[in-house]
């Protein structure tokens, strides 16, 4: 089943996501572009799983990770990534963007019903 995978958006408009990739070098750039690949295609044997957040192991150099959530079954969000060494870290940071992804998207949807019932 082909999934879509979506980097997640600050109010800003900014990715955390685009931020880490892009100080990556070339290798890694290619492992992790190698890693979105394979969630796209369905692919989440590397993802482990825990209160609701993904982290997708690269097992290379210095254990890069992928920081994730799903949004159904079809939807993966992106919300940065990191290694081993910062782990923790990252983990925490993921999971309060989960929540604040959450929290907008249902504030979204609320909206949209306000909007549709004006009609």
């Amino acid at each position: 089943m082909k999934i879509k995978v979506e980097e997640y958006l600050l109010q800003d408009g900014s990715s955390p996501y685009q931020s880490w990739f892009d100080s990556l070098d070339a290798q890694a750039a290619a492992k992790v572009v190698t890693a979105k690949l394979r969630l796209e295609l369905g692919n989440t044997s590397s993802v482990k799983w825990f209160d609701g957040i993904g982290e997708y192991v690269i097992d290379w150099g210095p254990g890069y990770r992928i920081y994730l959530a799903k949004d159904g079954e079809a939807l993966i969000i992106l919300f940065g990534g990191g290694i081993k060494r910062g782990q923790q870290k990252d983990i925490d940071r993921a999971k309060v963007l989960h929540v604040e992804y959450k929290v907008r998207k249902k504030a979204k949807t609320a909206a949209n019903k306000i909007a549709k019932g004006k009609r």
